[in-house]
């Protein structure tokens, strides 16, 4: 899997951007750790899918059909982004949970956009539909070995923005993020998913030995809100994933809040899930542990954010 995210860097250089560090100060909100922040918020439309959006696109023939996405949002917004950026027709199809900024976010690049459903779910079964009638070149949210190679050169660009990490943390949804970073660190740091309380796609999945169908809610439904995990993300993560940890919507909030209001970071809530694991506790490092956290989502409804 490391040679598929080589040339998925590769592929994608010039398309993304490499997201900068930060180091936190000692002892931040009572963390006994040492603690660096990837600000994957910060990449183009606002989260990392632009990664694995670009490298899917990039390594295949486009038909004139164009691409047609599923997503609960942020997937979505990317697959949007690249095909504008790179000549082609969009189709996505979000469910009704998508919040308004993210379908505006669809619009303003020129995808068609179809409201379906009431969940990830049922928006992807429609796209699946609507693909097989029109030929379009399906770009999975994190199911596609493309996709989760692009992901992972997240990992790479970070191992080698900070090559001694002990530890990195990341936002679970169907898993391909953490699938393709957990594939390059391939033990040589510990990878820890993070899920919400109300979406415990990849703990069931690793529970039960295989990816099963899962009732997902919460504050993050719409970023982290798979019903099942990814096939392939399953694969990985059972080799490469030490565990998972839940938290609840209460942290993650919380964990927005702390983001905005220490560092003046904007973090939707499944962008922060991963560090409400340390600021909660539900994560404990061993004191002087380097601990990557990854804040992979910016789209945040800054009403909520704000309000307290």
């Amino acid at each position: 899997m490391r040679s598929d995210i080589e040339a998925a860097s590769k592929r994608i250089a010039g398309y993304v951007r490499e997201t900068p560090v930060i180091h936190l100060e000692s002892g931040f909100r009572g963390v006994d750790a040492r603690v660096i922040v990837k600000l994957e918020q910060l990449q183009h439309t606002g989260s990392f899918k632009p990664r694995g959006a670009f490298n899917r696109i990039l390594s295949n023939e486009v038909p004139a059909a164009g691409v047609i996405a599923a997503s609960g949002g942020n997937h979505g917004v990317a697959v949007a982004y690249v095909a504008r950026q790179l000549g082609y027709r969009a189709e996505i199809f979000v469910p009704e949970v998508c919040p308004t900024v993210k379908v505006q976010r669809l619009r303003s690049y020129g995808a068609e956009v179809t409201i379906v459903g009431a969940s990830y779910a049922e928006a992807l079964l429609a796209s699946q539909a609507r693909a097989a009638e029109t030929g379009a070149l399906v770009v999975h949210a994190y199911d596609q070995p493309e996709i989760v190679a692009g992901q992972g050169t997240l990992g790479r660009e970070f191992a080698r923005q900070e090559p001694e990490l002990d530890t990195v943390l990341l936002a679970v949804g169907g898993g391909g993020l953490i699938a393709g970073v957990a594939a390059w660190f391939a033990g040589e740091a510990r990878v820890i998913g993070v899920e919400p309380e109300s979406a415990p796609t990849l703990a069931s999945a690793l529970k039960a030995g295989k990816p099963i169908d899962v009732e997902v809610g919460g504050v993050a439904v719409d970023s982290l809100g798979a019903r099942r995990a990814g096939g392939l993300a399953f694969s990985l993560a059972q080799q490469y994933v030490e565990r998972v940890v839940p938290v609840s919507d209460g942290s993650i909030r919380a964990a927005q809040r702390a983001l905005w209001d220490d560092l003046r970071i904007i973090a939707e809530p499944g962008g922060a899930t991963a560090i409400a694991a340390l600021l909660s506790g539900a994560y404990r490092p061993a004191p002087a542990e380097r601990v990557g956290v990854v804040v992979c989502g910016g789209n945040a409804d800054l009403s909520q954010l704000l309000e307290r």
